[in-house]
């Protein structure tokens, strides 16, 4: 048995080594922590939760701190679930019900992100998606004017943090993607045949018809039988006339087909003004991955005195949509989040009619202004809340100009405003009508997001082109070679050539 003065020369001994590794430990986390926009949360979790183990490379570092961002938004996802008897009016529960299905869908993608075939930028996709369903979340607060009891018991604040952190780590250099026959190569060459030939309808697993002659009368119908995951194309056609119903796609690879713009109609008229959020206002949503769409007219019929009302959203990754038209006033097409491809579509609006915060590029696409109550006309709305999100508007060999309703003189055009911090959007080879104002652009409130934001426009033509007279942001550009605007094509800015030629879409790759 040792002696009372070894014993505690040992303990001493003891302490002091722990006190020198724990040291050692600490100072290494605060090394590793300086290097995100958010060191505090960094330190407080790899200190507090037991990863204090070494971190030898940026690698480590990114695993360590999207495996603390996870546990953290599943602890979100169990307190919001555990708010729903705190919900004192209807509208607190239109939006704490917005919440539930976007931590659900949040953390589906964080899974996907630490799956062993999960590339870089396929990360970075799903990461940013997170994060813009935590703040679609919150959102739906504000739309309903109800932002003082149960939003604040949400507490994702670290959460979003903790995420904007491994975004900043997983930033990968631009790498040129590769292209097939004029289509990202993530479309699948069954899909793309299906688009060009026009052969969608004849190849349908199932009909749907309001006379009663397929297998189903509404569009609901076929989507609720449809299978929950397939790795085929599952193709419902549906065959003119005018649907009014509310339709919301959670399945894989599910395509719509109809008999054309203004013969396939998917209507309905939620809106915010009616009791409902932004999210949930949407006509017709896909979430599942991979949706298509063609030959159909989304229509929401809410109208421009019930502010936000949706035809379309998509959080749809690789979704892809050719020949429809999105009907609607204020925030018509919800481009949610994910990577989207729209080709030769039209899209009727009064006040940001194209919004959201998905990887999204509108090419030879029809942009039509209809007439606003507020006499004041904005294109776009982009959602970018972090600098490190792989996400923007880009508007392609498209055209800009006034739907038959609006009468040019009596209104302000702009192409767009900036709805968060970091919204991107670009405008590309595109006509641009005489009753686009001569700034181009309309501030959100003051001076925000004027120098964060970057909007940009690359060899634009029409009356309303000109950039000389455009705002003198810091964050407005007016690119002049095609090097500047080559990051914004599909093939570069979606990795089109990786996926568009499977669906059979035609797009143009390059500039």
């Amino acid at each position: 048995m040792a002696s009372l003065p070894m014993l505690t020369t040992l303990l001493v001994v003891s302490f002091l080594f722990s006190c020198i590794v724990s040291s050692h430990s600490l100072s290494s986390i605060e090394s590793w922590c300086s290097k995100t926009p958010y060191p505090q949360p960094c330190e407080y979790y790899l200190s507090n939760q037991g990863y204090n183990q070494t971190i030898k490379n940026k690698s480590d570092f990114f695993k360590v701190s999207l495996k603390i961002a996870i546990e953290r938004a599943k602890m979100g996802q169990q307190n919001t679930n555990s708010l729903g008897p705190k919900c004192r009016n209807p509208k607190e529960k239109a939006a704490w019900d917005d919440c539930i299905e976007l931590y659900h869908y949040t953390i589906k993608k964080l899974n996907e992100t630490i799956g062993t075939k999960c590339t870089q930028i396929q990360s970075q996709t799903w990461l940013s998606t997170a994060l813009t369903n935590l703040e679609t979340c919150k959102n739906g607060f504000y739309d309903l004017g109800v932002t003082n009891y149960v939003l604040p018991l949400l507490s994702n604040n670290n959460i979003t943090k903790l995420l904007s952190n491994t975004l900043s780590l997983n930033k990968v250099p631009y790498q040129q993607p590769n292209y097939k026959d004029g289509f990202p190569t993530w479309v699948k060459p069954g899909d793309r045949k299906l688009l060009q030939t026009s052969s969608a309808a004849s190849k349908a697993n199932v009909v749907v018809a309001k006379d009663g002659s397929g297998k189903f009368t509404t569009v609901n119908a076929a989507v609720s039988a449809a299978p929950s995951s397939s790795s085929g194309r599952y193709v419902i056609y549906v065959k003119s006339g005018v649907y009014n119903e509310q339709v919301d796609i959670k399945a894989k690879n599910i395509m719509l087909v109809g008999d054309g713009i203004g013969k396939t109609i998917i209507t309905g008229s939620k809106s915010v003004g009616g009791g409902t959020t932004t999210f949930r206002s949407a006509t017709v949503s896909a979430v599942g991955d991979g949706f298509m769409a063609q030959d159909i007219t989304f229509r929401n019929t809410a109208g421009a005195a019930n502010h936000q009302a949706v035809a379309f959203r998509s959080g749809s990754d690789l979704s892809v949509f050719y020949k429809c038209s999105f009907e609607g006033y204020q925030d018509t097409l919800y481009v949610h989040s994910e990577r989207q491809f729209y080709r030769e579509c039209n899209i009727y609006g009064t006040v940001d009619f194209i919004f959201g915060n998905a990887a999204v590029v509108l090419q030879n696409c029809n942009i039509f202004a209809r007439n606003p109550p507020q006499k004041t006309i904005t294109v776009t709305a982009q959602g970018r809340t972090d600098p490190n999100q792989n996400t923007g508007i880009i508007i392609h060999n498209s055209k800009v100009s006034p739907a038959s309703d609006l009468n040019p003189s009596s209104v302000k055009s702009y192409l767009g405003r900036p709805w968060q911090k970091y919204s991107r959007t670009v405008f590309m080879d595109t006509v641009l009508d005489s009753f686009i104002n001569p700034a181009g652009w309309l501030e959100w409130d003051g001076n925000f997001a004027l120098d964060t934001l970057y909007y940009a426009e690359y060899a634009n033509t029409g009356s309303g082109s000109s950039t000389s007279n455009r705002v003198k942001w810091k964050g407005y550009h007016v690119l002049t070679s095609a090097s500047q605007a080559s990051p914004f094509t599909v093939g570069n800015f979606i990795a089109g050539n990786s996926w568009l030629p499977k669906t059979g879409v035609p797009f143009t790759s390059g500039l």
